[in-house]
Order: structure tokens, then sequence, then C-alpha cells
């Protein structure tokens, strides 16, 4: 098989977790020299290894706290892990969380342009996506006003239409393709299946073994932290759904 587009050795990833709420600054500060403050470790991650190769699309699945947010963070490059390493051959695309990346004043052409540059391109090039991002986010009326008035549904089409339509090498999506109407989704659908076409590797997220089931050719199921089972999707869902 080919060299893998991904590539997680070990990883594993700490968190300190702070015991008492504390409020604000100044008494983060006051406790912080008068060494009060106390914290319990919480492994988000451990000894995760895997492997996923270009033009395929995999799943990460596990109920909430199993680690798979963390983990798509760390491939992304947003959380360096506290142990082990990750290896991404190519450009990277993430659509983690809706909004991430726009700035709410901006309007829906100023963050198209804004997002390019954040995936390395030139605003002339961009000029040649524009057309295509603005038509498939299906956003003309609302292409000069500011993103903070979208609806959570126009943010994931426009940050989607960005991603895609630059045609990454890897993307990576979480829960972003359960966001907007059904035929918006099979509009998502439809893209990604042109991306894979072209060699593009998919990681993502989800809760709904039905997303997971149409789109993924493969799964990983994560349990607190860490990988317990992977492969067939089927064998997968019987394993989680006993969970």
């Amino acid at each position: 098989m080919n060299e893998p587009v991904i590539q997680v050795n070990n990883v594993s990833m700490l968190f300190n977790l702070n015991r008492e709420k504390v409020m604000g600054i100044k008494e983060y500060v006051i406790k912080a020299l008068q060494r009060k403050l106390f914290y319990d470790e919480f492994w988000a991650l451990q000894n995760i290894n895997l492997e996923v190769h270009r033009g395929e699309i995999v799943g990460l699945v596990g109920h909430n706290g199993a680690g798979k947010s963390t983990l798509l963070k760390i491939i992304a490059g947003v959380f360096k892990p506290t142990q082990g390493s990750v290896k991404v051959r190519g450009e990277l695309a993430p659509l983690l969380e809706l909004g991430a990346g726009f700035d709410p004043d901006f309007t829906a052409r100023e963050n198209v342009y804004l997002n390019g540059a954040m995936f390395g391109r030139s605003p002339a090039q961009m000029n040649a996506f524009y057309d295509e991002i603005i038509d498939f986010a299906e956003l003309w009326d609302f292409e000069n006003v500011p993103v903070k008035n979208f609806s959570s549904g126009m943010q994931a089409r426009l940050g989607f239409s960005v991603a895609t339509c630059i045609k990454p090498d890897v993307l990576v999506l979480d829960e972003i393709i359960g966001v907007g109407d059904f035929r918006f989704q099979e509009k998502c659908k439809a893209r990604i299946s042109g991306l894979l076409k072209g060699g593009t590797t998919v990681l993502m997220v989800s809760h709904s073994d039905t997303a997971v089931r149409e789109y993924c050719t493969r799964a990983v199921l994560l349990e607190k932290g860490k990988k317990i089972l992977e492969g067939d999707i089927d064998e997968i869902f019987n394993v989680y759904e006993e969970k």
C-alpha cells in the first residue's frame, strides 16, 4: 500500500483540569502566587496509532469525551500532543468548529479571501474560486453581509465551500456535514465524492451512524481516549451501540 497521508504514532494528550472555579484573572493570579491552584490530570488520548491513506474517508466514532475532537485538533496542528507524533503529507484544510477562521465583522466576500490566505492562497487565486464558492454556498444575496449576521447553516455552507473548493490533499471535518438542510448535505456528499476521486483524503467525526455509513470507507472507535477498534463500519457500530 502507498505511504500514509496521515500518520499518528503513539499519540497521547494530557490536560490539567483546575479543581476549583476561579473567578477572573485577579483571583487566578492571587491563587497562583499563593500556590493554591490545584489540578487534576486528565489523559484525553492514550497511545493512539492511526494511518490514513490517499483517497480514504475514515470516520472517528465514540461517545462524548472519547477524544475524537482532540485527535482531530492534534492532526490539524491546533494542539501539540503530550507524547507521540503526527505527520501529514500534503495540504490540510480543517473544518473543526462552526465559524472557525471567520472574522464575524467581515462580510462573506471578505472572509472568503481571509480563509484563502489561511490556506496559502493569494487574492488572485481566490478570485478564480470566488464565484464557485458563493454559488455552492448559495450566498449570492448575502455576499456583502457580515458573517456575524449569518445563521449557523449559512456559516457552515460558507466554510465547507471555501475548504473544498481549494481541493486540499487532506480534509478534516468535525460534525460539519450534519449542519444544514438535507439538500445541502446531498451537495456536500457529491462534493466529497469528487474530492475523493481527485485523491483527497478525508477524516471526519460524526455522532450519526447514518453519515459514517454513507460517507466512510472504514471507521475507528475511541473510548475514554483509547482506540478500541478499527476497521469494518458495521462491526464498529455493533460494538459502539453495546457500550
